[in-house]
């Protein structure tokens, strides 16, 4: 069975060195030395000044909207997971969608001011795949309205952009560290920001608004992680560069093999240093996508659906307008398989099997 990704796994005795650590310590959460270590190695590794490790990537942009104080409406993108729209509900705002260029699969810029308001507070788009948004239109247009910026980059792990990493723009990013991740600590994720004011307030949200052990600064919630997660991350980061060579050797792969195949690809902003997060094909329409997919999933291939629905579309956010883009590329986009430990043979064996879809 080859699935659309499977988790990197260090080896097994590499882990349990630092798990038996954790043993001796018996400090298994509330900020650990592990938790801390792997905070320090990540600020280090991606050249940012503040971050904060966090129990997941949900939690993560939750915390960014509560530290920003936002209220009323946020202009987002239709076109990514569903946690993007459904935190932005989950603290009591609006999402006001606004649609995607085709060929970036971002956020369209050129339409996010006709959708500002009286009522918007900031600007939540997805650097979709890992690729970059258009961000220095985004900060234009910030500025200009004297709203803020996140930006969901839960796929942007070892993206640059302009030589800095992805992460270090807008005044809040937010990250995953899933399992499903290209980096991952089993579950997690953080929150990264060039301010230090929204760091200590971040800070102080994501245990329970604590400014020590008897004092409560802000109203909090519990986003901490564990020493076992923070052990996974410690161990994974000392492969990251393995893991981004390989996906990129996976995927050139895919591009020779897959030249024949009448698909479209998204475009990637020339003015970054790529993570091959993903590889996503565009088809020429829903009926060649689920034929191709039948295909694949009739000899245990599983590619996604990544994403679909278009978000404007689920059942809590209907009665907004139309996304028309968003709503196509959803319904005729496939992320094939991609992981660390997938070898030459399957990219060969995905890629002919799509082929073969396209000439019955």
């Amino acid at each position: 069975m080859i699935n659309v990704t499977q988790p990197f796994l260090p080896d097994f005795n590499e882990y349990t060195s630092l798990i038996q650590g954790i043993w001796e310590r018996k400090w298994l959460t509330n900020n650990g030395p592990l938790v801390n270590e792997l905070e320090l190695k990540l600020k280090e590794h991606l050249s940012v000044n503040h971050l904060l490790y966090l129990s997941n990537g949900t939690v993560a942009l939750q915390i960014a909207i509560k530290a920003l104080d936002l209220k009323g409406e946020i202009i987002t993108t239709p076109f990514s997971y569903v946690a993007t729209t459904s935190s932005i509900v989950w603290e009591g705002c609006k999402p006001v969608f606004v649609d995607i260029h085709p060929a970036t699969f971002n956020i369209d810029p050129d339409k996010i001011e006709q959708a500002i308001s009286s009522n918007t507070s900031a600007i939540l788009a997805t650097h979709v795949f890992g690729n970059p948004c258009e961000i220095e239109k985004i900060q234009a247009i910030a500025d200009r309205h004297k709203i803020k910026v996140i930006y969901d980059a839960a796929h942007a792990f070892g993206t640059k952009y302009h030589n800095r990493s992805l992460f270090d723009y807008g005044d809040i990013s937010t990250t995953s560290f899933h399992a499903t991740k290209l980096f991952h600590t089993i579950e997690g994720g953080a929150v990264i920001t060039p301010q230090k004011h929204l760091l200590e307030i971040m800070a102080w949200l994501r245990n329970f608004g604590h400014h020590g052990p008897e004092e409560f600064r802000a109203v909090g919630i519990n986003g901490k992680n564990s020493e076992f997660h923070a052990a996974m991350g410690i161990i994974n980061l000392r492969h990251i560069s393995e893991i981004l060579s390989k996906r990129k050797e996976l995927s050139l792969i895919y591009d020779q093999r897959l030249e024949g195949l009448n698909v479209s690809r998204q475009r990637i902003s020339p003015n970054c240093t790529y993570n091959y997060s993903y590889y996503p094909i565009v088809f020429e329409s829903e009926a060649h996508l689920l034929k191709s997919l039948a295909e694949l999933n009739s000899n245990r291939i599983f590619p996604r659906r990544y994403f679909w629905p278009s978000l404007n579309t689920i059942s809590y956010t209907r009665g907004q307008q139309q996304m028309p883009i968003s709503e196509d590329i959803s319904s005729r986009i496939l992320c094939l398989p991609l992981y660390h430990t997938m070898t030459e043979a399957e990219v060969h064996l995905v890629a002919r099997l799509l082929l073969r879809a396209q000439n019955n």
